[in-house]
């Protein structure tokens, strides 16, 4: 009231300088004081209204149709999440809420080394810190573990549960050297479900919800760390979802994973099957990280029937795009192939492919990936006969090539496969349980 008083008075009392001069001295002085809380009241303010207005739109039928389908396709945005954010944001968080800010260099600490799960965990905080950051709405951005399964290889693939019920699937492949040092590579979901429905895919075959914020890719990386007491050394965008097509979370959380978790840029790897206009995209952002494109056919008929999507992106037009983007980047392009037994495994399409690639340029590699079973596909897995000859017959035209090893094959590590088994629909939490029955299928 009393700065809404002051506003008043320099409007209506103007007409001296004297006065002007005293009145915005005042003024000065009281914005000084009262900038911190009335900034943090208008913070939760707004936090109130948006949660009224959302059960507003609960109570009305004619409405919830419509938005509650909207959720599900756009990104769930929550701003108040601390996770992600870089160490200059949260030296300015903490000035605003009136702490020194040192407290912010605190909180980068015990976000990203010490990985604290919940606020109140922020036990080198000032209580009354962490009070006001709680009924601001601030939060930390981590999510439970629902489900793990440990392969006999060590692999270890999770189910997390994100705030709005959702699971989404993460790997973490460790492969030891001969020193006994250990790599450590986390495989994230950059999406709930995927849209695209590659026919090979266990993802595309359980559906599409939404894009995952940034902080929610984060998490990833850092519930594998905790799982295996070890930092990740390795990052690979090939999880659920297509990168792409949610490539500003992707981006953010790159950042982060290199700036703020310290993991370097050639150490992390964005996978796509191909989005029109966003591989030039990626390639503005000048990245060492290296570019992963799921290739799978070495002719547009065959990739169309594999990857029903390219139909909106012709094979000659991915290619352009990759050869544009080693040229504006200098890293080269890897090439993802699933080799599909009796579809796209036979020799002559190695050669195809070899082909294919010898005419749109060098610096390319090729990434054999021998298929990963899943429930009710029709397609195969090849023999290591058929698998060996088709990289012999790359490398005899000077194709760059490498076979990845399968890992977790007994933890349903094939993307998707493991959140199929348990979610084809939003869990019910435990205050819905008592009014209906749960809509989950789990496989025991």
């Amino acid at each position: 009231m009393r700065l809404k008083g002051l506003i008043i008075c320099r409007e209506v009392f103007c007409s001296s300088k004297a006065t002007k001069a005293m009145i915005a001295t005042k003024f000065s002085m009281l914005q000084h004081v009262c900038f911190v809380p009335f900034a943090r009241a208008t913070r939760h303010r707004s936090f109130t209204v948006s949660a009224s207005a959302s059960a507003s739109t609960t109570a009305s039928p004619s409405r919830n149709l419509t938005a509650s389908t909207t959720a599900s396709r756009a990104p769930h945005v929550d701003p108040r999440v601390l996770l992600g954010m870089s160490e200059h944001d949260l030296q300015q968080l903490a000035v605003e809420f009136g702490q020194q800010s040192y407290r912010g260099k605190q909180l980068h600490h015990l976000i990203y080394k010490r990985k604290a799960k919940e606020i109140q965990d922020f036990s080198h905080l000032p209580q009354a810190f962490r009070n006001d950051l709680i009924e601001a709405g601030w939060k930390l951005g981590r999510s439970s573990i629902y489900h793990s399964v440990t392969a006999a290889d060590g692999t270890v693939k999770l189910l997390i549960k994100l705030e709005d019920n959702r699971l989404i699937e993460t790997v973490g492949i460790p492969v030891e050297d001969e020193k006994g040092s250990m790599r450590l590579t986390a495989c994230v979901s950059s999406q709930v479900g995927c849209p695209l429905r590659c026919s090979f895919c266990a993802t595309g075959k359980g559906g599409y919800s939404r894009n995952l914020q940034r902080h929610e890719i984060i998490e990833q990386v850092l519930a594998i760390e905790d799982i295996f007491k070890h930092r990740v050394t390795n990052v690979v965008f090939m999880g659920m979802g297509e990168p792409m097509l949610n490539l500003k979370s992707v981006l953010d959380a790159h950042r982060c994973l290199n700036k703020d978790i310290q993991i370097g840029q050639r150490m992390i790897t964005i996978s796509t099957v191909g989005v029109p206009n966003t591989i030039k995209r990626l390639a503005s952002q000048k990245l060492q990280s290296t570019l992963a494109v799921s290739l799978h056919a070495p002719n547009q008929q065959l990739r169309e029937m594999i990857v029903p999507s390219a139909k909106s992106y012709p094979l000659d037009a991915i290619m352009k795009d990759c050869r544009d983007y080693f040229a504006e980047t200098n890293r080269r392009v890897s090439f993802e192939y699933a080799l599909l037994a009796g579809v796209n495994d036979s020799v002559e399409q190695a050669r195809e492919l070899a082909d294919l690639l010898h005419e749109w340029g060098r610096g390319y590699h090729v990434n054999l990936i021998p298929f990963n079973p899943i429930e009710g596909s029709e397609y195969r897995r090849p023999y290591r006969k058929a698998v060996s000859a088709f990289a012999g017959a790359l490398e005899s035209r000077k194709i760059t090539v490498s076979i990845r090893q399968t890992r977790g094959l007994d933890a349903s590590a094939a993307c998707g496969q493991l959140r199929n088994n348990f979610q084809k629909s939003p869990l019910v939490t435990e205050s819905d349980h008592e009014k209906s029955e749960p809509d989950v299928a789990v496989a025991c």
